[in-house]
């Protein structure tokens, strides 16, 4: 019986990426972001079955609306690569306005929130019973850059949310790992190269990793059995500036 996926923001940079991947290795991956086109590329470029869904992971209704369809797509949802996000401009702290707050902390955290409680909601009652669940963290949760408050408040959030539905989901046969990405190539990490703002105050090009490299660590996360999880997972591009960071 194939596995079925659900990738968030799976039009671009690395849930295109990972949904390639997942569908390289024999999954079914339902697509869902808020951009129907870019889903479609995303699609039309994987070699596999895939379901093209488009919703703001942002409404939970949209997001039950997602499951519901994936379910009755294929029946039911054995991981859900939870990576949907945003990065805000860089400005300073005490000038950053409230609309961008919230705006960040409604796509990088509620919406995960939302689309990892359905997700428990159809593993518990799928037969046979479980599944996994990947949230897309970042160096983020870990150690912050300069005029990041929103982006690294929500990543140090996510980590939480990992580490309380790893244990909620224990009795359930529901795995929740987290993997925590430096510098992949992406969208979100086209300044990485034209420099960006450092701890002291300079700007300096950061070296990146090929996207792919993500992908692959995914897939293996979601590859294990259920009877082993990755908890906390760290890829990174080698020479980046993250250990000593600050």
């Amino acid at each position: 019986m194939r596995k079925t996926a659900i990738v968030t923001g799976a039009g671009s940079g690395i849930g295109r990426a990972v949904s390639l991947e997942l569908a390289a290795q024999g999954w079914s991956v339902a697509l869902t972001g808020r951009r129907q086109a870019a889903l479609e590329e995303t699609a039309q470029a994987t070699k596999g079955e895939t379901l093209v869904h488009a919703a703001d992971v942002t409404d939970p209704a949209a997001v039950a609306q997602l499951f519901e369809s994936v379910v009755t797509q294929w029946g039911r949802v054995d991981l859900l690569f939870n990576n949907a996000g945003v990065f805000p401009p860089v400005v300073p702290l005490e000038e950053l306005d409230l609309a961008t707050w919230r705006a960040v902390v409604d796509v990088n955290l509620n919406a995960a929130f939302y689309c990892l409680q359905a997700a428990f909601r159809v593993m518990k009652a799928q037969d046979p019973r479980g599944g996994r669940i990947i949230n897309n963290g970042s160096i983020s949760a870990h150690a912050p850059r300069p005029h990041s408050a929103p982006y690294t408040a929500t990543k140090h959030a996510m980590t939480g949310l990992t580490k309380s539905a790893a244990l909620d989901g224990r009795a359930y046969g529901i795995a929740v790992g987290q993997i925590d990405i430096g510098n992949a190539a992406s969208d979100m990490t086209e300044a990485m190269v034209e420099g960006v703002l450092q701890p002291d105050g300079s700007r300096r090009s950061e070296p990146v990793m090929d996207v792919a490299h993500v992908a692959r660590a995914v897939a293996h996360m979601a590859a294990l059995p259920p009877e082993a999880n990755v908890l906390f997972s760290t890829i990174m591009a080698t020479d980046m500036p993250f250990v000593g960071r600050g």
